[in-house]
């Protein structure tokens, strides 16, 4: 359904809010704009609503299917020295990170 034929249903959108929530400033002629596209969306997200859904069991993805899980068995793994073999820096069998503060600020 296109937005010609859509019944415009008049819908209050504070976009000064919006816009200082967004962090972002807007001339005149988009908010304009943007109170136009906001009515729409605000529409048919109102229109999802109405879906007749009374028969629709609630499920957790909409394509129903088991979960396939490969069989949980150990398979080696590498090196201490392999996985070292490109880090920048080690020391004592570890990575070497720069250390991490926290400033309080």
């Amino acid at each position: 359904m296109g937005p010609a034929r859509l019944h415009r249903m008049p819908v209050e959108i504070d976009l000064e809010h919006v816009a200082k929530l967004a962090r972002i400033e807007l001339t005149d002629d988009e908010k304009a704009q943007l109170r136009v596209q906001l009515g729409v969306i605000l529409e048919h997200a109102a229109k999802v609503g109405e879906v007749a859904t009374d028969d629709v069991v609630p499920t957790a993805s909409a394509i129903p299917r088991s979960n396939v899980l490969r069989p949980d068995t150990p398979e080696p793994g590498i090196s201490q020295q392999a996985a070292l073999a490109n880090a920048p820096e080690s020391e004592e069998g570890r990575f070497r990170v720069p250390r991490v503060q926290e400033t309080g600020t």
